[in-house]
């Protein structure tokens, strides 16, 4: 089904919670900066034992836990690996219950647009539970033209203890495990430093790491400027709530399928808490919580907003201001746009 306001849409797939086909209409011009991997739509099976979202890898989706596969789930939990019922869609609005519990708590999801805005507003409601649970939200931005990647203040970027690749045989990463830099323009590898603000760094790899926000500040944000697309795709958040943004390039590095060497231009922007992905850092590091604390009979919310606009001018991001109702977006070249923007959502 499909959720559309005055020059942005987005499509929904109950079947797996997927948010997808995700356009903006900006400036007269379509914008669709989210992922489709290669044999999604096509009648390709995937391999036995392969968590259910893989078959319609791409778009954007919630996770809960997050890189994980505990508790009789799929990896990235049940979120996206089960079916959705949708309760209502109107005026731009979607709400949506899992089928499944999360570690004993119901899970709704809220997903509108407004009319104007480029954005897609996000909220994940759980009642019940018990006890703490990872999560994030994963989208998967399409960059088979490269992209410049800059973020809101960071303390330092970290990777995880274990490779996303450590057989030859069957694929490869690129920087070392566990590393840590306070400069992504020289992160640690293997053959040398890599620079993560821009995409592609290497021509064949797999590799994943954390982005540890920075205190001082409320407002979280990545932007993944486009230049051969001229656009801009960005992530907005709660840095309180969700402290860590992990970037999963995914570039021609899993030889097995069904990934089979054809994965290219894939950037993950996955903004959450997962304090279990940290190797170097400690829960203690961080500005928000590394988890969602359930409460049993009663609520715990997660609220996300993805969105994109025009950006002709193809620079790399300086700097995200929140206004009363908008956004205003700056260049490293000088270059602004200020947009429309449900901004009191983050700040509550």
């Amino acid at each position: 089904m499909r959720i559309a306001a005055e020059g942005i849409s987005f499509g929904f797939r109950a079947a797996t919670g997927l948010l997808d086909g995700f356009e903006v209409l900006d400036n007269g011009r379509r914008i669709a900066p989210l992922h489709r991997a290669p044999w999604v739509g096509t009648d390709e099976q995937m391999p036995e034992g392969e968590a259910p979202l893989m078959a319609h890898l791409g778009g954007d989706f919630f996770c809960a836990p997050f890189a994980l596969a505990e508790g009789g789930a799929p990896l990235h939990g049940w979120p996206p690996n089960a079916p959705w019922t949708v309760r209502s869609t109107f005026g731009g609005h979607l709400k949506a219950v899992l089928g499944k519990k999360v570690q004993g708590a119901a899970l709704m999801k809220d997903l509108w647009v407004i009319d104007g805005h480029p954005f897609v507003y996000q909220k994940h409601l759980f009642y019940d539970g018990q006890g703490r649970i990872s999560f994030a939200n994963h989208a998967n931005v399409s960059v088979p033209n490269g992209a410049l990647i800059r973020t809101s203040a960071k303390s330092h970027w970290e990777t995880p203890q274990t490779p996303q690749e450590s057989d030859p045989a069957r694929g490869r990463s690129a920087l070392a495990y566990p590393a840590r830099a306070t400069d992504p323009r020289d992160f640690p590898g293997p053959g040398g430093p890599s620079d993560l603000t821009r995409y592609p760094w290497n021509p064949r790899h797999e590799d994943f790491v954390v982005g540890v926000e920075a205190k001082g500040h409320w407002l979280g944000w990545t932007a993944v400027t486009r230049p051969a697309e001229r656009d801009l795709y960005l992530s907005l958040r709660k840095t309180r709530q969700m402290p860590m943004t992990m970037l999963w390039h995914s570039n021609g590095g899993r030889d097995y399928a069904p990934w089979s060497g054809r994965h290219f231009g894939c950037l993950g922007v996955e903004e959450g808490a997962a304090a279990h992905m940290l190797d170097i850092s400690t829960e203690a590091d961080l500005c928000g919580p590394g988890a969602l604390d359930l409460v049993p009979g009663g609520f715990a919310t997660v609220t996300h907003v993805i969105g994109a606009i025009d950006w002709p001018m193809g620079e790399p991001v300086a700097s995200i201001t929140a206004l009363d109702a908008a956004m205003c977006i700056t260049g490293e070249g000088g270059a602004t746009r200020t947009v429309p923007c449900m901004t009191a959502l983050l700040r509550d």
